[in-house]
């Protein structure tokens, strides 16, 4: 099983619009209907069949495979999700095959120029994404610890302007810090330095 896998294709803009011109239903035998939506609801949608077009192979190079081993056009398609990011969607033969490599995500970006079209595809595996680290969970305690302890601090401010009261629990450590503060500087009291 491949740790990952790395695709990327380029495709003319001027050659994607002669293919719409010349063969009018290679758009909807190639594209899925909420594809076909998303290009023509832009001013130059050849730009954007061709980022489509490009990213279906880029993927299938992602997965090793290209057009082949059963894998058809319709097997991957591009939608977008709520912010905008092109996703990948896989199904049959290509969908199967990620699923034998440990594939759980495809990771894709998608670029044009006024002549090109650029995709390029990440066949992400369990083996290499990235983990959460223990050190987050450190973090997030010392965080919590760091709470807690200014809390504490704003409620002694409160008990010492007079505006509150501090919980019996906390109360050991007010007198203490009274204690600190009735002896001013630290030695100050026994003369020491």
């Amino acid at each position: 099983m491949a740790l990952a896998g790395i695709g990327v294709d380029m495709l003319e803009i001027a050659r994607m619009r002669r293919a719409m011109e010349r063969t009018p239903r290679f758009v909807r035998r190639v594209f899925t209907p909420e594809e076909r939506a998303y290009c023509e609801a832009h001013a130059h949608p050849a730009e954007h069949y061709a980022a489509r077009f490009a990213a279906r192979e880029a993927v299938l190079k992602a997965l090793g495979t290209g057009f082949s081993q059963g894998v058809g056009l319709s097997d991957v398609s591009v939608r977008n999700d709520a912010s905008g990011r092109p996703l990948a969607v896989l199904r049959g033969r290509a969908a199967q095959l990620a699923r034998e490599q440990g594939v759980r995500e495809i990771a894709l970006s998608l670029s044009t120029t006024h002549e090109v079209a650029v995709a390029n595809a990440v066949a992400v595996t369990d083996d290499v994404r990235p983990q959460r680290d223990e050190g987050d969970a450190q973090a997030r305690e010392l965080a919590r610890s760091f709470r807690e302890a200014r809390g504490l601090i704003d409620e002694l401010e409160r008990v010492e302007a007079g505006q509150g009261q501090l919980p019996l629990a906390q109360a050991g450590v007010a007198d203490e810090l009274q204690d600190d503060k009735d002896a001013g500087p630290a030695g100050a009291a026994s003369g020491e330095e």
